[in-house]
């Protein structure tokens, strides 16, 4: 996914802010559960994002392209890991790498349920490989 980033997503230097970089990691990550076909609720479930963590490599800024790349890190019974790469999009350098892990959540009960066999197919087609599949 491709972000242009804008003057309110940095700070008064210029850079782009921190805040900034969790945001940019959803939109990808949710444009890549779409491209899967998944809605990341309905009436029943949603998924809910358990943990976050980004590494700032290097400085971004005001006006430029990065590219957001999003692979599957991990698959567990009842949630998953997603992993950012952040590169600016000309020189293809890395400026930031996140992980997302998310939880695939009951309303009703409210607690965590296991992944729809369908969604854990879906997701081990994208699994990076340099990681593993987690069996529980």
């Amino acid at each position: 996914m491709e972000i242009k980033v804008r003057i309110n997503e940095t700070d008064m230097l210029g850079h782009i802010n921190h805040a900034s970089y969790f945001t940019y990691m959803e939109e990808a990550r949710l444009d890549f559960l779409r491209g899967l076909g998944m809605d990341v609720k309905d009436e029943n479930f949603m998924i809910v994002l358990a943990s976050a963590t980004c590494d700032f490599i290097q400085q971004g800024y005001f006006g430029q392209s990065l590219e957001v790349q999003t692979t599957v890190k991990k698959i567990g019974t009842t949630s998953f890991t997603l992993g950012n790469d952040i590169l600016e999009k000309e020189s293809n350098e890395l400026i930031a790498q996140g992980e997302v892990t998310v939880v695939y959540f009951d309303k009703e009960n409210q607690k965590p349920t296991p992944l729809p066999a369908e969604l854990k197919e879906q997701l081990q087609a994208h699994i990076s490989p340099h990681n593993e599949t987690k069996s529980s």
